[in-house]
């Protein structure tokens, strides 16, 4: 008899099957293994899970009607009984496979796509009992996590499977949520922290999580065992388990059994992805004989081809487009096909203006002449440190034609760090950067909504200045970022994204919010049958939700005004601006929606603004810009260490210097970390305005500046609070008498 134990999860499906051996006399009951594999499925759980199938009865002989299936995973529920499989609990699937195979063992972790479990054996009188904690609600410790944030690095999976965690010098990111770890990654790599680095993070990151959220206070004690993916493929968070554990067993004093090495103690086992599956087929021997009998594929053929569409007509809302004239007549009017035209430096009478926004994914340049005519606009995708991006935007900017620069300006996360580096004019906050680019094209915008990588920014206007303000930086719900993210998730490129969702004939309904529950609420939703490209649209049409009454909490569109202007380079994606328009106009019939003409740029060119006033501010005004050569042949260093820690007040903040060769640099002889002549340091990472200094007397510099700050711009609800109190002196005489 042969038994199939198959693990269908979030991100993969993984099945075995084995030749059944019953315990003979003298003889133990065992199994030879006779196929196995395991699969991404791209959110198609039920054509791999059909796929699976089909090539166990070809390869291994599986027969319906003889041999049993067992499944596991969290579209086993769903798809099992198509199949006649039973369903059997992953976690007790695990703990049966463990138990069989390493009588050991009393701690198992297992790090799974969108989930954690950790396992504790115990030993009784009478056996073994075991304590299961999981966590699959917050992606943060899993291996879509890594993943994810791998890819924002750019770093490739055998790259990422290959990088240590033993040596490196570690920096902090947030171990309690997916996406706060995200944003530290962002802000590491603004720093100039090299990518290496922020892996092995990531990989503290992961481990930590594990250790404070999933042990409950209980010690892992030896003998370990690590499975799922993430803990077989990538070397170094096997390194991380090893030298936290050693460390926990040490601080403990925890005795470890005599002559092994602690390392010794912690077991990656080659078959670590198969051990739900295994477990399946443990459990299934000991089934009685009717129940479990393989069906055949018929039932879940049928649900592929025809039962999914049926049960997702009956639950699926409308398309992004209703028909093909609703796409037409939104393309004519919104799909702007415009480019900067580009002339050479010969054309053009007086030096050009340069502005550049250092953004969270990509960083942004764009050229205006004197007269403020937009001439070339360029991108350059984040390298993971802010001076490759800047030299990179630098050479495209000079192969254009354009070697005299009469102001430069910057803004986005990166101007401060770059402001002396590249000899920058003016450094322009992003509120005003954009709302100077929007309004130089449409002074009459009453509400501007930038929609960017990490971020999403609200900018209610008043007379042509921003009244209101708000921002959505800490959670990637509604930003560009998580729509990449799922795109690459399904092997799509992001370019295609509105294509691919413009196909969709239905979509679910996602549930507004967390970007955390979003991915969980997609889960969900793949594991009915939603493909792809219902997905993506899905998740376009939810967006707005998301911008305007999660992040910007706004109830009410129609009293910040009329003319709405939608930029940022997530609105390059056409099924974000369809859904947006739809939104937009639900709530606030007669709106005025367009789309920025250069909405990635818009930053850009209003940092480019800022550049031109600054050089129409005085006569003769001469640009710091250190020329283009100068910054080709930059070269820096960055350091984070002990040495480099704030200690200016508790938070202690684990700076990053950047040290960048500059002529006439004074260097720093005196600090911590010497700096010779000729070289000048830019510090990051800093929590405040403190941190940006290493000495005394710079400290009181900047204290002495943050006071003339409170003067000139005085915290007005404070001195209300104090005058409302106050008792007055001639009061005080009236109660007296």
């Amino acid at each position: 008899m042969k038994l199939v134990g198959m693990d269908v999860g979030s991100t993969t499906v993984k099945a075995i099957a084995v030749e059944w051996r019953a315990a003979a006399e003298g003889e133990a009951s065992g199994y030879n293994i006779l196929w196995q594999d395991y699969q991404r499925h791209n959110t198609r759980q039920a054509e791999k899970v059909l796929e699976f199938l089909g090539r166990m009865e070809e390869e291994a002989q599986v027969v319906a009607g003889r041999d049993r299936v067992f499944f596991t995973g969290s579209g086993a529920g769903l798809l099992g009984p198509l199949v006649g499989a039973k369903m059997i609990q992953e976690v007790v699937a695990v703990a049966a496979c463990v138990e069989r195979l390493h009588p050991d063992v009393r701690f198992v972790s297992e790090i799974g796509g969108e989930d954690m479990k950790t396992i504790f054996f115990t030993a009784t009188g009478t056996g073994r009992s075991k304590q299961v904690y999981m966590q699959s609600a917050c992606s943060g410790g899993t291996g879509t996590f890594i993943e994810k944030t791998a890819r924002k690095l750019q770093v490739a999976s055998e790259q990422l499977a290959a990088l240590p965690y033993a040596g490196m010098s570690l920096h902090k990111v947030s171990s309690k949520c997916g996406i706060f770890a995200e944003t530290d990654a962002n802000t590491l790599v603004k720093t100039g922290v090299p990518v290496e680095e922020i892996i092995a993070s990531l990989f503290e990151a992961v481990v930590y999580q594990n250790l404070a959220t999933l042990t409950k206070g209980n010690t892992p004690a030896p003998e370990v065992l690590l499975l799922g993916g993430p803990n077989l493929f990538f070397k170094g968070l096997q390194e991380a388990w090893r030298h936290h554990l050693g460390k926990l067993w040490e601080q403990r004093k925890l005795v470890l059994p005599e002559g092994r090495d602690p390392a010794s103690l912690i077991t990656v086992p080659a078959e670590a992805l198969y051990y739900a599956c295994l477990g399946c087929v443990e459990i299934g021997a000991g089934e009685a004989g009717g129940v479990a009998v393989y069906e055949g594929r018929d039932r879940l053929r049928w649900w592929v081809e025809e039962g999914q569409q049926e049960e997702k007509a009956k639950a699926g809302g409308r398309a992004l487009v209703a028909c093909a004239e609703d796409l037409t007549s939104f393309v004519a009017e919104f799909d702007l096909k415009r480019a900067a035209s580009v002339r050479g430096a010969a054309e053009l009478v007086g030096p050009v203006l340069i502005g550049c926004d250092f953004g969270s994914t990509t960083a942004k340049a764009v050229v205006l002449s004197p007269e403020k005519e937009l001439l070339f606009t360029c991108y350059a995708l984040s390298k993971g440190n802010p001076i490759e991006d800047a030299q990179s935007l630098f050479r495209q900017v000079r192969e254009a034609g354009y070697p005299e620069v009469g102001g430069l300006a910057l803004t986005g996360y990166g101007k401060d760090l770059l402001r002396d580096v590249v000899g920058a004019d003016v450094a322009v906050v992003e509120t005003v950067a954009h709302a100077t680019g929007t309004l130089h094209f449409y002074p009459d915008a009453d509400v501007i909504c930038d929609v960017g990588g990490t971020d999403v920014k609200i900018m209610i206007l008043r007379q042509g200045t921003v009244a209101d303000f708000r921002l959505n930086s800490q959670c990637s719900s509604g930003n560009g970022a998580f729509l990449q993210g799922v795109a690459e998730r399904y092997a799509i490129p992001l370019e295609a994204y509105a294509e691919k969702a413009f196909e969709a004939k239905a979509m679910p309904t996602l549930a507004m919010g967390c970007g955390v529950f979003l991915q969980s609420d997609i889960v969900n939703q793949q594991r009915k049958g939603w493909a792809a490209e219902e997905i993506m649209a899905a998740l376009a049409a939810v967006l707005p939700v998301n911008v305007w009454i999660y992040a910007g909490q706004l109830q009410n569109l129609r009293s910040v005004g009329r003319k709405f202007v939608l930029q940022g380079g997530t609105h390059r994606n056409m099924a974000v601006v369809k859904a947006q328009v739809d939104f937009i106009r639900g709530k606030v019939p007669e709106a005025d929606v367009v789309l920025h003409p250069y909405s990635g740029e818009a930053g850009a060119i209003g940092a480019a603004l800022c550049a031109a006033d600054w050089r129409a501010g005085g006569a003769g005004r001469t640009s710091r810009f250190r020329g283009f050569e100068a910054i080709a042949a930059l070269t820096y260093t960055s350091t984070t260490a002990a040495d480099t820690v704030c200690k200016w007040c508790p938070i202690n903040c684990t700076r990053t210097f950047i040290d960048v060769q500059l002529p006439g640099a004074k260097g720093r002889p005196w600090s911590k970390l010497p700096l010779a002549a000729g070289w000048e340091r830019v510090i990051s990472g800093n929590s405040c305005p403190k941190g940006l200094v290493e000495d005394v007397n710079e400290l009181r510099e900047v204290k002495t500046k943050l006071e003339e700050v409170k003067r000139d711009y005085p915290n007005v609800a404070e001195m209300v609070r104090k005058d409302a109190f106050r008792r007055s002196h001639a009061g005080s005489e009236a109660v007296a008498g």
